[in-house]
């Protein structure tokens, strides 16, 4: 689900039309004033967007290539768990991790020096 920018998948994706990933594009049309049309909108992605934003402006300042990955997934996990209590949030974090171990390897996309 997009707004009617062409960004995505090139000039001309209609609506419902399959895209190269093979996932159908349904949009509206910001700029015609239309920001929902059914179950079609994108305020999702721009409060996840907003929150990935936030979290990189306002804490971390910069995000290497290599570690992108892991911030997005951490920002993932935030916003699926927005709506969990305080008290909750860190169970579903020891689930989460339950079976696997923290290790140290080089960063997809790092610099060796």
């Amino acid at each position: 689900m997009t707004d009617e920018t062409n960004i995505y998948h090139g000039p001309k994706v209609p609506t419902g039309e399959r895209t190269i990933a093979g996932m159908e594009r349904h949009m509206v049309n910001h700029g015609s004033g239309e920001f929902v049309r059914g179950d079609v909108y994108t305020n999702t992605a721009e409060g996840f967007i907003s929150l990935l934003k936030r979290g990189i402006v306002g804490t971390f300042h910069h995000v290497g290539k290599g570690h992108l990955g892991k911030y997005v997934s951490e920002f993932e996990f935030r916003y699926n768990a927005r709506k969990v209590s305080d008290a909750q949030r860190p169970v579903l974090m020891v689930q989460a991790a339950e079976g696997k171990r923290l290790t140290y390897k080089q960063p997809v996309g790092a610099r060796s020096n």
